[in-house]
């Protein structure tokens, strides 16, 4: 009997192993689609697709989105396209509030976003909060400005990330003699910090020793 309850007991968390990422993968992709779907509500109510078609087709503002991304992404690659987004900054720049507000939230996509940025260019390992126990970070940069002037010696200026949720963190400023810098991706640091630890990357192979050759005496 107890044999029979272990047996079942397993099979159904095997169960649960393979739904639950399934379900939190749909969920989320369902939220996405959601959201983006509101984006239909920006056009005049004679253009909505839904009156043209009779019915809602869920996921179309998503495809929408997408495409006008793509249509946009294509047209300011080229020359004429690049003098239009650089006249359109420079008029948003001389708006009050709005100004600023566009060019901070650009100089950060543009670190973030860029296919040339390098936002996270090394996972580190740092103690924090306190000694003694540790956290990953990634390695944004250094500190520049009035604030090298009150450091005594070299820092670093690092992301610590929140879990499970990465999007969230902590800017610190540390100094570079204190930090460790990991042999792991970036992309595996991230993965290792939303699964809480549970997903740990592999250990790096050690190199290969290379025995000392004795030249023979001439």
């Amino acid at each position: 009997m107890t044999t029979k309850k272990t047996t079942l007991k397993s099979v159904f968390l095997t169960g649960l192993l393979v739904l639950v990422p399934l379900a939190i993968t749909l969920w989320v992709l369902g939220l996405i689609i959601g959201t983006m779907d509101q984006t239909l509500l920006l056009l005049p109510s004679s253009w909505q697709p839904e009156r043209a078609i009779g019915y809602r087709l869920p996921g179309l503002g998503a495809v929408l989105t997408l495409a006008f991304i793509f249509v946009v992404g294509l047209l300011t690659q080229n020359f004429i396209g690049q003098k239009l987004v650089k006249w359109w900054e420079l008029l948003v720049a001389h708006i009050p509030v709005v100004g600023p507000l566009y060019t901070s939230v650009k100089q950060v996509s543009d670190t973030l976003l860029s296919s040339s940025g390098n936002a996270f260019r090394k996972a580190l390992l740092i103690e924090y909060p306190r000694r003694g126990s540790y956290t990953i970070a990634f390695l944004t940069g250094i500190p520049g400005g009035d604030v090298v002037n009150h450091l005594k010696e070299d820092y670093v200026s690092v992301y610590v990330p929140t879990t499970p949720n990465p999007t969230s963190g902590f800017f610190l400023m540390v100094p570079k003699s204190e930090v460790i810098e990991l042999d792991m991706t970036v992309d595996a640091a991230l993965k290792y910090i939303v699964s809480m630890g549970v997903v740990a990357p592999s250990a790096p192979t050690p190199a290969p020793v290379r025995r000392a050759t004795v030249e023979p005496p001439l």
